[in-house]
């Protein structure tokens, strides 16, 4: 968990008998310590918090040099996962694409584009906290090696969520997928028109295609596309990948569940129905993961179930959201349709 946020006080311990942090964002993963329902009201919880200690600078900074150094790396090998232990001439292949000067390219394209749709994301959750005078975190950017040709399982922010009440915690919530979406579709329009599929490559896996990304591609009629097709990891360019990732993230966060950017919104736009709704999406996700063959989700899932699958009350429920602020939830109930790829990152086809 992140440093942040001002708990395990002698105050907070009077009223939570778990730690209350929040953490509003991860764009694969979300960590969090879920919080007992209070019975104070919101006035005099955030009377009796502490103060918020200061923000960190030297971790976020250095995971986000860590987290260049990553997804560039998975540009220049044009995000293949390393070879298996013991294949020593597909292991120097591997490494021996850092000195071709054509994959360089890629890695600053795949790296600039990821991360500015990541900062794009996080920045709309932190700008969003300055002006409603939540404490917040810096962004966590997480690096991820070898592991998975992404290069990053995203970025989180912590911030005290007992301090936001219902309209505040709106605001946070939809800002980052807004502020993404904004960078991520022009990516996702030139990555779009470079693709040509004409050429039946193979690679070591293929990408689902989220529906927004599939209408568009049958618009426009890139060569060789039929609505429905995967991706080959051969047929990839920066711009396309980048895009797809950054749906990936857009779509997982606005999920109406626990935490996630979407279970803030739900939880805003109904309450304590809300729970409701994600008790029913867990349902169909468990069920989808193991008789749909989608386990690459599994991890999600378990995740899920450690932040707690309910969202915990904010500060003040009772605080009412303009007309505008619910007809926006309501469209962003679209998100996760649009843009999460069902399968995620086929290995085996």
């Amino acid at each position: 968990m992140n440093d942040d946020q001002p708990i395990n006080s002698d105050a907070s311990e009077e009223l939570l008998s778990n730690p209350d942090e929040q953490v509003i964002d991860a764009e694969l993963v979300h960590v969090v310590d879920a919080y007992e329902p209070m019975y104070a009201s919101g006035a005099q919880i955030i009377d009796r918090l502490p103060p918020p200690r200061k923000r960190r600078v030297v971790l976020p900074v250095c995971l986000l040099l860590a987290t260049c150094v990553t997804t560039f790396w998975m540009g220049i090998v044009q995000w293949r996962l390393p070879p298996e232990l013991g294949a020593s001439n597909e292991s120097l292949s591997y490494f021996r694409a850092f000195f071709v000067p054509s994959n360089w390219d890629n890695g600053f394209t795949y790296m600039a584009c990821i991360l500015s749709i990541l900062f794009a994301h996080e920045m709309g959750h932190f700008l969003m906290t300055l002006r409603h005078r939540i404490p917040a975190s810096l962004p966590f950017f997480i690096p991820l090696p070898f592991i998975s040709p992404i290069g990053t399982m995203g970025a989180v922010i912590g911030m005290d969520g007992l301090r936001a009440d219902r309209k505040q915690l709106f605001d946070i919530g939809i800002a980052g997928p807004i502020a993404g979406l904004v960078v991520a579709v022009p990516i996702i329009i030139i990555g779009i028109f470079k693709l040509d599929l004409t050429q039946n490559q193979t690679g070591q896996y293929e990408l689902d295609v989220p529906l927004i990304m599939a209408c568009i591609m049958y618009c426009v009629e890139v060569p060789g596309y039929e609505f429905g097709m995967h991706i080959s990891q051969a047929q990839l360019n920066p711009y396309f990948m980048a895009g797809w990732v950054g749906l990936l993230v857009t779509g997982l966060n606005m999920l109406p569940m626990s935490q996630l950017d979407g279970g803030h919104v739900t939880y805003t736009l109904f309450g304590k129905n809300a729970h409701w709704i994600a008790r029913g999406i867990i349902l169909v996700a468990m069920l989808f993961v193991i008789f749909g063959g989608a386990h690459i989700w599994m991890l999600m899932l378990v995740l899920i179930f450690l932040m707690g699958i309910d969202h915990p009350p904010t500060s003040d429920d009772t605080v009412e959201i303009t007309p505008f602020r619910r007809y926006l939830g309501y469209a962003s109930l679209s998100i996760p349709l649009l843009c999460f790829p069902p399968y995620g990152i086929i290995l085996d086809f």
